[in-house]
């Protein structure tokens, strides 16, 4: 019996924000997997380790959460005004399938330093010391996203002082930039942040997900489309740790079906098993008042720290800390008067917020304003960073793709 042998395959191991994922140069794939499709989709399952029914990923490079297996692809930029072309998918970990519907924030910073690393940004573009401008053409959304990334010696500068709650270590900060984050479409109401055209909408559910069969919600579509409801409609404080949620079985079990209602409002899916195929969006957060916690840090954070609470989904789970993509829609909500998270934050107008997650704090900010009848927002801005935690090659047995 013939044994196929293993290939190995040039990669980079980075950790971007509170997220981790396995980066490749798109020249340095196998021919097939350079185009979208099964065997590029095949590629990736098998060098995250999925689908895993153990879910452990003991024989990939995944970390059975949703943080953690994930595979980025970036290419020089044929676009005007940008240096490169970042792609993100997001591996499954039980079940045979990348999702490409949705970007990654967190990894959105990996991918500007990156960029760097791998040779793929202009020389003349990059200083010797100071911060180097890479700009991002993110093809999963069709958006830009500018990383201001420190340089020192003509090379990324990945330690320094920046403290990210979720992250372990201080690092330098990356800042982002996300340039007109939200979608404008047609939308019913006259355009699609707001895909239903309104600022909340009440959702029927069923009665057994929440009493009296009526939900508020904030849907948006800004940085990646998102369901916001107040945690109090469903008996929750805002700040709960991950395993007040994902240790209930019946709680996940909730969310998801709210999620899946969500999506078929926001016209993201026309049938309910469709969200089957599409895990990655849209997401499902909850809000609050401040109010005091604990993080799983151990860190106290006080209500006077913060100015709401937020608590997001991600791939079935509650979130560690906060995707950036999230954030960015967090971000944009709390820009716009009379959504829940507006309303969380204490209302008014506001271009950034300080918000509470299960890992610590995080500071956003967004500018928006009321044109024609209709928000928009023209970027939103976080800081994060970035390291390579291993570089080299990556292996595959031959016959997995």
């Amino acid at each position: 019996m013939a044994f196929a042998p293993q290939i190995r395959i040039p990669a980079t191991y980075m950790r971007g924000g509170t997220s981790k994922g396995v980066f490749f140069r798109l020249d340095d794939l196998p021919e097939r997997c350079r185009v979208p499709g099964e065997a590029r989709d095949r590629l990736f399952l098998r060098v995250i380790g999925s689908p895993d029914p153990y879910a452990k990923h003991i024989d990939g490079m995944g970390g059975a959460t949703s943080s953690t297996s994930k595979c980025v692809i970036l290419s020089t930029s044929a676009r005007p005004g940008h240096d490169v072309d970042y792609l993100y998918g997001q591996v499954a970990i039980d079940a045979a399938f990348v999702d490409w519907s949705g970007n990654c924030g967190n990894l959105s910073t990996a991918a500007g330093a990156f960029a760097i690393h791998a040779g793929l940004v202009d020389p003349a573009r990059i200083p010797e010391n100071g911060v180097c401008t890479v700009r991002l053409w993110q093809a999963n959304i069709g958006r830009t996203i500018i990383a201001h990334v420190p340089v020192a010696d003509g090379a990324v500068r990945e330690t320094g002082d920046f403290e990210l709650d979720g992250v372990t270590f201080p690092a330098a900060e990356i800042v982002l930039e996300f340039i007109d984050p939200a979608d404008e479409g047609d939308g019913e109401g006259g355009g699609a942040m707001f895909p239903t055209g309104n600022l909340t909408d009440e959702l029927d559910v069923p009665d057994s997900l929440v009493p009296g069969g009526r939900l508020t919600a904030t849907l948006i579509n800004a940085g990646i489309p998102t369901i916001f409801v107040n945690a109090v409609d469903l008996g929750y404080r805002g700040t709960e740790l991950q395993d007040a949620i994902n240790a209930d079985a019946d709680a996940l079990f909730r969310f998801e079906a709210l999620r899946i209602i969500g999506a078929l409002r926001m016209g993201l899916i026309r049938e309910a098993g469709e969200a089957l195929r599409r895990q990655h969006t849209p997401k499902i957060a909850f809000v609050a008042s401040p109010d005091a916690y604990t993080a799983s840090s151990g860190k106290r954070v006080e209500t006077g720290d913060i100015d709401l609470l937020v608590r997001a989904l991600s791939m079935g789970k509650l979130h560690h800390a906060m995707m950036g993509t999230a954030s960015v829609a967090i971000a944009a909500a709390a820009a716009v008067p009379g959504t829940l998270v507006n309303r969380a934050a204490g209302g008014g107008m506001r271009n950034a917020v300080r918000f509470g997650h299960p890992s610590g704090t995080l500071r956003v900010g967004a500018e928006a304003a009321l044109v024609d009848g209709r928000w928009t927002v023209s970027k939103a801005i976080m800081s994060r960073s970035a390291r390579v935690l291993m570089e080299g090659w990556v292996r595959v047995p031959a016959d997995s793709f």
